[in-house]
């Protein structure tokens, strides 16, 4: 299973940048509190410490997002950046499964466990190395 669609590496990764870019990395960076009310958090009336871990994961997920569109635009990288996504996608499944479990998470958290799942294999699938 693993690289049996490597000719579309490039392209796997430049999409996933360019969503995850609008969708995920720059609405959580710029108002991670609306990002967060958007996937039905219920927020407590304290929330400096969420918007700097927001505002935090927001700069990783940009630089991340900033390295698939590299490496989807010209393949730089291109090997190093599926691996970092496998691994980040693969543990995403039991994060969002413990939070399913403890009953910690709003539900639209419990329906993207099938989305990294997803993510996990396609890039599995398309992996270039």
């Amino acid at each position: 299973m693993i690289g049996i669609w490597s000719a579309h590496a490039e392209t796997v990764v430049l999409w996933f940048g360019i969503v995850t870019l609008f969708v995920f990395s720059l609405p959580l960076f710029f108002t991670p509190l609306l990002w967060a009310r958007m996937f039905l958090w219920r927020l407590p009336a304290d929330t400096d410490l969420a918007v700097y871990f927001g505002r935090c994961l927001g700069a990783f997920a940009l630089i991340m997002d900033y390295l698939l569109i590299r490496a989807g635009l010209g393949g730089e990288g291109l090997v190093p950046i599926y691996e970092i996504m496998i691994l980040f996608s693969g543990l995403m499944v039991p994060v969002h499964i413990y939070g399913a479990w403890a009953k910690i998470q709003p539900i639209t958290e419990t329906l993207e466990t099938g989305f990294w799942l997803a993510t996990c294999l396609l890039l599995l699938a398309c992996y270039p190395g």
